[in-house]
């Protein structure tokens, strides 16, 4: 199947959405590290003391909730897959939109606190490579005016 490409008014257009599933994703991903540093040092203090007395119905409550939380971070990542749109950070919310310039797939380039896409690169460059947007880029993939 061929991937789906994105002119800047698309994608502009999808980043409340984009952004809404984005910030889902991130603050689930930050809740699993919270639950497994947690169950890391809890595994730690009985390791240290020889054992320990356990709060054992808090701790299946919390496994619970990173199941709970793997799950939509997993559904808010799938659904910005499926829109078309590639998650290249979680933790800095780097997004890139597949745009057609030229006969040249290029990537729009976004990262989360950015008011919107001013940013792009090739498909070999990444993050470090990114130009700002030109004339080029913001006019391809829209029709010409006859």
């Amino acid at each position: 199947m061929a991937e789906r490409t994105f002119t800047l008014d698309d994608a502009q257009n999808l980043l409340p959405i984009l952004e809404s599933l984005l910030k889902q994703a991130i603050s689930g991903k930050r809740l699993i590290e919270e639950v497994d540093n947690e169950f890391q040092e809890t595994a730690h203090r009985v390791f240290l003391n020889g054992g320990t007395r356990l709060d054992v119905v808090y701790l299946a409550r919390r496994k619970a909730e990173r199941e709970k939380t793997i799950r939509r971070v997993k559904d808010a990542l799938a659904e910005i897959d499926a829109i078309g749109v590639q998650v290249k950070d979680i933790d800095i919310g780097l997004l890139d939109f597949p745009c057609k310039v030229e006969g040249e797939i290029v990537l729009l380039c976004w990262k989360l606190g950015e008011a919107g896409i001013t940013h792009w690169h090739s498909t070999s460059e990444g993050f470090a490579g990114r130009k700002p947007i030109d004339d080029r880029i913001a006019k391809a993939g829209k029709k010409r005016s006859q």
